[in-house]
């Protein structure tokens, strides 16, 4: 299935953002306090079910760190510019295509991977370099959502042969014990779509985030802080020219892998 690739968001009004610590300070990080999805191939996998919702509406209970439900409940409640970090964090590697015979190792589960090995590779200089290569082709395209709870994780890979130039996503959900997490299921675990869309779907999350706080850093600029806040608005306008640049800088990284000692590596733990 190939279907385009989207990153919706929007920011919690600023006079619902929760101000830091004890000193109640407002940072960039958590002036992006607000809700966000991830759309890939049709499916939306940071949607919450209907029955999920109805249970926290009636306990109050909190879905993440951020607080409360939120306005858009139906989705992730937290600091957009978390998605950001973590997507930005995927390159150079997300974009480096992956040879066709490390697929099946970059989609294993660790827990099959051989203990007897990874404890040798502890006094094998050798071995741990391999075993440590391919353990980093895939912690390297790993995002995970541990800050929610019980959170999806992803996988990201790209392909290029005869058939195309395709970034794939694969994704799992862990199970709440107690029933009360519970987020939309797709039919399916993964998808592909071109390259050239999941670029430009980054692009376009990179764009709408720093315009939206662009904006709200100004309006502070204007009216400062609300009553008994704290911020520094001169840094916060500094902090987001740096964070400008976090996308462009990130295009530009390079890397380049052993994969002869991925192979290796990944020969000996499976």
């Amino acid at each position: 299935m190939s279907t385009a690739m989207s990153i919706r968001f929007g920011l919690a009004p600023l006079a619902e953002v929760h101000p830091w610590g004890k000193d109640s300070e407002l940072h960039w990080f958590g002036l992006t306090q607000g809700w966000y999805c991830l759309d890939v191939g049709g499916f939306e996998l940071m949607r919450y079910s209907d029955r999920s919702i109805e249970q926290l509406r009636g306990d109050g209970a909190n879905l993440s760190d951020a607080g409360h439900v939120g306005d858009e409940e139906r989705y992730i409640d937290y600091y957009v510019v978390r998605l950001w970090e973590d997507i930005l964090a995927l390159f150079p590697e997300a974009l480096e295509p992956v040879p066709a015979d490390l697929i099946d190792f970059l989609r294993s589960d660790s827990e099959q991977w051989s203990q007897e090995v990874l404890d040798a590779s502890i006094n094998d200089d050798a071995l741990a370099r391999e075993v440590d290569a391919a353990m980093t082709l895939r912690s390297h395209r790993f995002v995970d959502t541990g800050y929610m709870r019980f959170g999806p994780s992803f996988m990201w890979w790209r392909t290029v042969d005869g058939s195309g130039d395709r970034m794939t996503i694969e994704w799992w959900y862990p199970i709440d014990p107690d029933g009360v997490i519970e987020f939309v299921r797709p039919p399916v675990d993964r998808a592909t779509i071109p390259t050239s869309e999941f670029l430009a779907a980054v692009n376009e999350f990179d764009r709408a985030l720093l315009s939206a706080m662009d904006e709200r850093v100004s309006r502070l600029e204007a009216s400062g802080p609300p009553e008994g806040v704290k911020s520094d608005v001169a840094w916060l306008r500094r902090e987001h020219g740096d964070r400008m640049q976090w996308l462009p800088k990130a295009l530009e990284r390079r890397t380049s892998t052993d994969w002869n000692a991925v192979r290796s590596g990944a020969r000996a733990l499976l």
